[in-house]
């Protein structure tokens, strides 16, 4: 079953570590997102394959948004 990895603040994507296709294990960093001058690293929970990056460096993020979809 896919995880949706999903935005759970405001921020600006600092970077993308993963690319669509990269194998990541739980605990993985997938994207580190800046808020008020804090870098926040998204993390995976799951082992599996990123089938789908949803955000680019310089996006702005919304709580909820969508960042990656690991199966």
């Amino acid at each position: 079953m896919a995880e949706e990895i999903r935005a759970e603040m405001v921020a600006n994507v600092m970077s993308v570590v993963v690319a669509e296709g990269g194998r990541v294990a739980d605990g993985d960093t997938l994207v580190i997102l800046e808020s008020m001058k804090m870098e926040i690293p998204v993390l995976t929970e799951v082992d599996g394959t990123v089938t789908k990056v949803a955000v680019a460096a310089g996006d702005l993020v919304q709580s909820g948004d969508l960042i990656a979809v690991v199966d």
